[in-house]
């Protein structure tokens, strides 16, 4: 079974973040929203592809397209 795919809806979860807590479709209202993660704090995966949409954040914005980075570590990481 494959998971969240293109044109997808996620569950509304509630997330916990270092910055508050939001439910997933609040953050997403209605606009298309980049949904990516990483294997781990701390990795060579994480630095790079983590650095690579900050670079780029702004070209997303321009286009009205939110970024929402995930992480399977806890929040203290």
């Amino acid at each position: 079974m494959p998971g969240i795919t293109l044109g997808d809806t996620v569950p509304n979860l509630e997330v916990e973040t270092t910055h508050k807590n939001f439910k997933l479709h609040d953050y997403f209202a209605d606009s298309w929203t980049v949904l990516f993660s990483h294997p781990g704090d701390f990795t060579p995966v994480c630095t790079t592809e983590l650095g690579a949409m900050g670079k780029y954040a702004h070209e997303f914005e321009q286009r009205g397209v939110k970024l929402l980075g995930l992480s399977c570590d806890d929040i203290q990481s």
